[in-house]
């Protein structure tokens, strides 16, 4: 009877033992880090591999290093230029001090997400729409470093933002088309005067050469003939010659009597 006493007593004590071991013992991936309270107080960060904690005595709470992703729901702006639109974004992040991020802060993930949504809306709501559209890069990076430089209290950094969908109504879809189509006429128009002013240029430079040497005149007029001439039309041409053209534009000079030549 003590025998069966005594091995019920070895057999509590090894289980003690082993609780006892097993709750000392913590074994931390190669991304993961311990931060250890002893009696309540910080003592220190370890990790990765083995960790050997003093049971009752000490705590360790897991942190994870690696990024996350954090998708920030749709948010309703209204632009510099009073247009209301709904924008999506999605941040990139990563603890780089588990102390911090551990002491400053409950719940690092919800003091991200919702610092990103009141700095979307800020950010967003200080620019035109046209900016949105068309500079996302930029205001990427400038919502980038005001979430960085925020968070960078918490032990956390923010490596990348970037805006998913800016969502716009119909109505504003419409206006915004008519816009696109009337800035289209506008720089067709721009391009045709100016195809007219080289034009123009370009012709008043023959001109100015041709008016140097009649002759080339002559043959130019040639060339003309030769090219309508090579044409299948039924074009009858009669040549004109340059000559006479000449003659007949200068008028003889008369008198009218009181010595004036007219």
């Amino acid at each position: 009877m003590d025998m069966f006493a005594d091995l019920a007593f070895y057999l509590v004590a090894i289980v003690i033992a082993v609780a006892i071991l097993a709750s000392a013992v913590k074994i931390l991936r190669e991304y993961e880090r311990g931060v250890v309270f002893t009696l309540g107080r910080f003592t220190g960060v370890k990790g990765p591999g083995l960790i050997l904690l003093i049971p009752y005595v000490q705590q360790m709470i897991r942190v994870d290093l690696r990024t996350r992703v954090l998708d920030v729901p749709s948010q309703d702006v209204i632009s510099h230029d009073n247009v209301s639109v709904r924008v999506s974004a999605v941040i990139y992040f990563r603890v780089i001090d588990p102390e911090k991020s551990t002491i400053q802060v409950e719940d690092f993930m919800m003091a991200t997400s919702q610092l990103a949504q009141t700095t979307l809306r800020s950010v967003l709501g200080k620019h035109d729409l046209d900016e949105m559209l068309a500079e996302r890069d930029r205001l990427n990076s400038y919502i980038q470093e005001i979430l960085d430089s925020q968070t960078d209290a918490w032990g956390i950094k923010v490596a990348t933002v970037e805006i998913k969908h800016v969502d716009i109504n119909e109505s504003m879809i419409r206006a915004i088309a008519r816009q696109a189509e009337a800035e289209r006429e506008r720089r067709a128009k721009v391009i045709n005067a100016e195809g007219e002013q080289q034009a123009a240029a370009k012709l008043l430079e023959a001109a100015e050469i041709l008016a140097k040497q009649p002759e080339a005149m002559q043959l130019r007029y040639l060339s003309t003939l030769n090219v309508i001439a090579s044409e299948k039309t039924s074009t009858i041409l009669f040549p004109f010659p340059m000559e006479l053209g000449n003659l007949i534009a200068i008028k003889p000079k008369r008198s009218n009597g009181t010595g004036v030549d007219v």
